[in-house]
C-alpha cells in the first residue's frame, strides 16, 4: 500500500513525529489513539505550559481536584495527582509502538519542577522521584539543559532513566549534553547496568532562534547593513551544525564502543517547530529539519499543517555547507550567537516557571470553587 500521509512519510527517511501536547480528553476521547494508529505520532511531550491550559482551559479535572482535595492533599500534591495520570495514561497508549520499536519510539516526556531548573540535586531527587511512582518504562523525564542541568542530566542517566534534555538552544551547551548523555552511559555500563535499555534526546529549540536573531538583523537593516539575505537563516543553520556535531560522535569512535554493547544514540529532537513569523511558510522548520535518527515534536497546528500541506523529502544532510556560511555571515555582521542562546535559555527557563507558578495559583483557586 502507498503511504500518502505526509506525517507517516517522514518515517521512510528516519525521522520521528512526536506530538508537543496533552490534556485528558485527547486521551478519554480516543483521539490520541487515532493519532497514534492513524498519523504516524511516535511519542509525545509535555510541559508546564501545556498542563496550565490543559488544567484551567477545561473542567476535565474537577472531579479528580474534588477527590483530592478531600485527601488533604496540598496544591502541589494535587497538582502531581492531575499531571501523573495523564502520563501515565498516555504512556500505556504509546507501550505497543515502545515494544514494537524495540525501544526506539513511543515515549511520553514529563518535565520536572521548573522551580528546580538551577538546582542539580533537587532535579536529580525529583527524577527518579518520578521514574519511581510513574513505574512506566517509555517514559522521560525532561530535565533543562542549564549549566546546574547537565551534571543532573549525567548522573540521571547513570541510574538508568530515560531522559529528554530540554531547553537547549547552543552548540556549546548541545556538546556539553552529548558528554553528559555519554559519560551517564559508561558510569551505568561501570557498575553493571544494561545500557541498551536507556533512551534519550536532545531538545534543540528551532523557531525562537529566528525570532531573536530576525530582530536584531532587522536592527541593522534598518541602520543600513546589507543583511537582508540571513533573515530567517538563522535557526536552521544552527539545528544543522548541531546534526553535524551529533554525527560526529554518534557515528564515530567515541560512541563505538557503546554502540557495540546496545546503546542508543541521544537522537536530537528538534522543539519549537511552530513559525512563529507568519511571513515564513508555516510548516518551515518541519520541512527543512527531516533527517536520520531524529525527532520532531510538533504543536498541534502544525501538525495539522503538515499533514495537509507538508512535503517530505530528506533535507537536513543537505544543510551542512550552508549553515557554516549562515554562521560566518551572522558573525561577520556582528551576531553574537552565543548571547542570543543564553538569553534564550534564561528566557525559556523564565516563560516554564511563570506558567507553572500561574498554574499553582490558580489551581489552588479552582479546587476552592469545585469543592464548594
Amino acid at each position: 500500500m502507498t503511504i500518502t500521509n505526509p506525517l507517516c512519510l517522514v518515517n521512510e527517511f528516519g525521522q520521528s513525529f512526536w506530538l508537543d501536547d496533552l490534556r485528558r480528553d485527547l486521551i478519554t476521547s480516543g483521539e490520541l489513539k487515532r493519532l497514534i494508529e492513524e498519523d504516524c505520532v511516535r511519542g509525545l511531550t509535555s510541559n508546564p505550559t501545556i498542563f496550565q491550559k490543559a488544567i484551567m482551559g477545561s473542567t476535565d479535572y474537577d472531579e479528580q481536584i474534588r477527590q483530592l482535595n478531600a485527601q488533604q492533599k496540598s496544591v502541589e500534591e494535587v497538582y502531581e495527582g492531575l499531571v501523573l495520570d495523564d502520563i501515565r495514561a498516555a504512556a500505556d497508549l504509546f507501550y505497543p509502538l515502545y515494544i514494537d520499536s524495540q525501544g526506539g519510539d513511543g515515549y511520553v516526556s514529563i518535565e520536572v519542577s521548573p522551580r528546580l531548573a538551577y538546582d542539580t540535586e533537587g532535579t536529580i531527587q525529583e527524577a527518579m522521584r518520578f521514574w519511581k511512582v510513574i513505574d512506566r518504562p517509555n517514559i522521560m523525564i525532561k530535565i533543562p539543559a542549564t549549566h546546574q542541568g547537565v551534571p543532573a542530566v549525567e548522573r540521571v542517566i547513570s541510574e538508568g532513566i530515560n531522559v529528554n534534555v530540554t531547553l537547549i538552544f547552543s552548540l556549546e551547551r548541545y556538546q556539553a549534553v552529548v558528554d553528559a548523555y555519554l559519560k551517564g552511559l559508561r558510569t551505568l555500563q561501570a557498575k553493571g547496568g544494561d545500557v541498551s535499555k536507556v533512551a534519550s534526546v536532545a531538545s534543540f529549540f528551532v523557531s525562537r532562534v529566528d525570532v531573536a536573531i530576525d530582530k536584531l538583523l532587522e536592527e541593522k537593516i534598518a541602520a543600513g547593513a546589507e543583511v537582508q539575505g540571513l533573515l530567517g537563516k538563522a535557526a536552521i543553520a544552527n539545528a544543522a551544525l548541531a546534526y553535524e556535531i551529533w554525527e560526529g560522535v554518534f557515528g564515530g569512535e567515541r560512541f563505538a564502543d557503546l554502540k557495540a554493547l546496545g546503546a542508543k544514540s541521544q537522537r536530537l529532537l528538534w522543539a519549537s517547530t511552530g513559525t512563529k513569523n507568519p511571513n515564513y511558510r508555516d510548516v518551515l522548520y518541519v520541512e527543512e529539519l527531516i533527517g536520520v535518527e531524529t525527532v520532531d515534536t510538533l504543536p498541534p497546528a502544525t501538525l495539522k499543517a503538515f499533514k495537509d500541506h507538508g512535503v517530505a523529502r530528506a533535507t537536513l544532510v543537505s544543510q551542512t555547507a550552508q549553515a557554516h556560511a549562515t554562521s560566518t555571515g551572522l558573525q561577520a555582521a556582528g551576531i553574537d550567537m552565543q548571547a542570543v542562546t543564553q538569553q534564550l535559555e534564561d528566557e525559556g527557563v523564565k516563560s516554564f516557571s511563570a506558567s507553572f507558578e500561574d498554574l499553582i495559583n490558580s489551581l489552588a483557586a479552582k479546587r476552592e470553587v469545585v469543592s464548594v
